[in-house]
C-alpha cells in the first residue's frame, strides 16, 4: 500500500483527522488495559505520518524535526503511549535513513514499517554509550548476543536500531539493523507500567540472533558518533516535544477547571480567586517558555549554529523537570476532581514521570551540559 505524505501545509490537517478519527477515542483504552496502539499507529501509517521524515526518493515527505515534533506534541497532548512509540520510530528512522538499505527505507517513507531504538541493556541500564552486549563475526553473518532491558514498541515494531560492542573495529558501538521475528530474538513478558501503558517498553534478548553483514549501519566501532549526531538529537529534541504536548494539554484542562467549576455559596468560579489565577498563570508562563526553548534548539539545529549541541542537551533535561512539576501542580490546582480517570489529568501525571529516567536521564544530561559549558568532552575517553 502506498500512502501520501503531507505537505508542510496539510500536515496539521491530516494529524487532525488521526486525533479526532481514532487516537482519541482509544486513549484511555490503552491506558487503561495496557494495550499496544495497533490502530493509532496504522492509522498514522496510513496518513503518511510515520514517513513524514523519509526521504521523497522513498516515498517520503522528506520533512526534518521541526515537522515530527509537531506530530508527537500533539499526539502526547491526547495518547502518550502513541506519541512514544511515534518519536522513538523517528529517531529509529533517522538512523535508518542515513545508513540503512533502500528497501527499509522505502519501506518506512510508504508508512508501511514502524521502527524504534534498543539500546539500553542491564549491564549498563541508562547509560547507553556502554553497551555490553556483542556482536561476533560467524562466516558470512554476525551473531548478536544480548539482554536489552527497556525497547519501546518490543515485538510490534518491525524493526529495531540495535546497539552492540564492535567486532573489531575502534570505538564502544556499533549499530544493527534487526529485523523482527528473527531467529534468536525474544520479548520478555508483559509491560505493567505506572505510565505510558500501551508503549510496550520490555526487555529483549538476542541468544545468538543472527542477521546478514550488510545489516550493519554504518562503520564497525563507529556507532556511539553516529548516535551522537543522528538519532540523539532527535530522541532528545522530541522528547522535549512530548513533554510538551502533554504539559499544554494539562494547562489547558486546568484552564478549562477553573472556569467552569463554581461555588455555590458564592457564585463565582474559581479562577475569580486570585490564588489559584496566580498559579495557574506560573504553569502557563513554563509551558510557553519551553515552547520558545524548543524552538530554540530547532533552529539551532537547522541553522548549524555553535550552540547546537549544547541546546539539544539543555532541552529535554528542561523539559522533563519542567513537565513533572506542571503535571503535578495542574493535579493540585484541580482538586479532587483531578483523581477521576475521565479527566485525563492523572493519566498525563502519570505519563510525564518517564521523561526523566529515559536515557540519557535528566541527571546524565545535566552532567553533559556541565561538561560541554565548561570546555570538557560530552563523554570521558574511555567512553568512546
Amino acid at each position: 500500500m502506498t500512502t501520501t505524505v503531507p505537505a508542510s501545509k496539510d500536515l496539521r490537517s491530516a494529524l487532525d483527522a488521526v486525533l479526532d478519527g481514532v487516537v482519541r477515542s482509544n486513549a484511555q483504552a490503552v491506558d487503561r488495559d495496557g494495550v499496544f496502539p495497533e490502530e493509532n499507529i496504522a492509522a498514522l501509517g496510513a496518513a503518511g505520518l510515520l514517513g513524514l521524515t523519509a526521504d521523497a526518493a522513498v516515498g517520503g515527505g522528506g520533512q526534518g524535526m521541526r515537522a515530527a515534533a509537531e506530530v508527537v506534541e500533539r499526539l502526547a497532548g491526547v495518547c502518550g503511549s502513541t506519541a512514544m512509540v511515534s518519536l522513538m520510530h523517528y529517531a529509529a528512522a533517522a538512523a535508518i535513513e542515513a545508513y540503512g538499505p533502500e528497501d527499509v527505507r522505502r519501506e518506512i517513507g510508504e508508512g508501511r514499517h514502524l521502527s524504534t531504538l534498543a539500546f539500553s541493556e542491564s549491564g549498563s541500564r541508562s547509560h547507553f554509550w556502554a553497551p555490553v552486549g556483542t556482536a561476533t563475526a560467524a562466516g558470512d553473518s554476525v551473531r548478536l548476543d544480548a539482554r536489552k532491558s527497556w525497547v519501546t514498541s518490543a515485538g510490534r515494531a518491525d524493526s529495531y536500531v540495535w546497539s552492540s560492542l564492535p567486532m573489531a573495529g575502534n570505538g564502544p558501538m556499533t549499530l544493527w539493523l534487526v529485523r523482527n521475528g528473527s531467529d534468536g530474538l525474544t520479548v520478555a513478558g508483559d509491560f505493567d507500567g505506572l505510565g505510558l501503558r500501551g508503549n510496550m517498553s520490555r526487555p529483549m534478548t538476542a541468544d545468538g540472533l543472527t542477521v546478514p553483514a550488510d545489516a550493519e549501519l554504518g562503520a564497525d566501532g563507529a556507532g556511539l558518533d553516529i548516535a551522537l549526531t543522528v538519532p540523539l538529537p532527535w530522541f532528545l529534541v522530541l522528547n522535549a516535544a512530548f513533554c510538551l504536548g502533554l504539559a499544554d494539554a494539562a494547562v489547558t484542562e486546568v484552564a478549562r477547571h477553573l472556569t467552569v467549576t463554581t461555588l455555590t455559596h458564592t457564585g463565582k468560579a474559581l479562577r475569580d480567586a486570585p490564588v489559584p489565577r496566580r498559579d495557574f498563570a506560573r504553569l502557563s508562563v513554563r509551558v510557553h517558555a519551553l515552547r520558545t526553548f524548543l524552538g530554540d534548539a530547532l533552529t539551532a539545529l537547522e541553522t548549524g549554529r555553535e550552540d547546537a549541541t549544547l541546546r539539544v542537551l539543555q532541552v529535554k533535561a528542561l523539559a522533563g523537570d519542567m513537565v513533572a512539576e506542571v503535571t503535578d501542580e495542574a493535579m493540585r490546582l484541580c482538586g479532587g476532581s483531578a483523581f477521576r480517570k475521565e479527566l485525563g489529568l492523572e493519566r498525563m501525571f502519570r505519563d510525564a514521570r518517564a521523561a526523566r529516567v529515559m536515557a540519557p536521564t535528566s541527571d546524565a544530561l545535566h552532567d553533559f551540559v556541565g561538561r560541554v559549558s565548561t570546555g570538557l568532552p560530552l563523554l570521558d575517553e574511555e567512553n568512546r
